[in-house]
């Protein structure tokens, strides 16, 4: 999916939302134990009860792969069932360089390699550009870095400064821009990092952010919307804990849950985005 087609989407739902499907046989209602593949069937009941609200769907892959063979076949049958218009996410954090970084995106992206067909996938920046360019090669695929997030030890690394009193995560952001345009480049921008925003959109005023927190993490759905919106949107907000784990019928509840945050969107989209 490429930027005008992910903007239209944003347009036609009124909405920025994104659903992160972290999806936790420990945690999901006991109604789906019964089912055959308890998981996929609560993935789509999340999917049914959310679709007209959401933009895009996240898979966190590390629910999937702790459940081994099964579980990919889990993400698989998810992912044939999220309809083709919704942008589709790996949440997999990958990174590593040269050949493991082209099998890495060919699982993820080449659909006759592995039968996966996301739009993006998210990938760590440590390992420099030849941990992400390998990504970046797949036409109309998206590389989501991680670049200023809102979890405690991410002050170890992404706060330092350099001489010039510039902190690392911008350094990052400034660096990854030469490697790829904002047609094929987002990053990640924790919503707990309200007083960056600001900082962070006049880094990378182009390029969509896919921001979580906001939710069960406390994020502010106002100050994304205020500081980060820019012409394109530029942003896909996501809720996981929120919405898929709001209450046992989830036709209810995930519904409810994502009509809120939709609704609050379209507020916002009709307050600061200047098309």
């Amino acid at each position: 999916m490429n930027s005008i087609q992910l903007v239209q989407q944003i347009e036609s739902k009124g909405s920025f939302l994104c659903v992160g499907l972290d999806s936790d046989p420990r945690l999901i209602p006991s109604n789906f134990n019964k089912e055959p593949d308890p998981i996929f069937a609560f993935n789509k009941a999340v999917i049914d009860a959310t679709e007209k609200y959401a933009v895009a769907y996240k898979p966190n892959i590390a629910f999937y792969e702790a459940l081994g063979p099964k579980g990919w076949e889990t993400l698989q049958k998810t992912m044939d069932y999220i309809p083709k218009n919704v942008f589709t996410i790996a949440d997999a954090k990958r990174g590593d360089i040269g050949n493991t970084a082209l099998k890495y995106a060919q699982t993820f992206f080449e659909p006759a390699s592995s039968g996966f067909n996301f739009d993006s996938i998210t990938v760590a920046p440590y390992m420099g550009e030849d941990s992400v360019s390998p990504f970046l090669s797949f036409e109309d695929k998206w590389v989501i870095l991680l670049a200023l997030t809102s979890n405690q030890g991410s002050q170890d690394f992404q706060m330092l400064r350099d001489e010039n009193n510039v902190p690392l995560y911008e350094r990052v952001m400034r660096k990854a821009m030469e490697w790829g345009d904002a047609g094929q480049l987002m990053f990640v921008v924790g919503a707990t990092r309200t007083d960056y925003l600001a900082h962070v959109r006049a880094i990378a005023p182009d390029h969509f952010f896919l921001v979580p927190g906001v939710g069960a993490q406390g994020g502010s759905l106002a100050d994304v919307a205020k500081y980060a919106m820019n012409s394109k949107v530029g942003l896909l907000v996501n809720s996981s804990r929120g919405i898929i784990y709001a209450g046992d019928d989830i036709a209810v509840s995930a519904a409810r849950e994502a009509r809120k945050i939709k609704e609050e969107m379209s507020m916002y989209l009709d307050q600061y985005w200047i098309k």
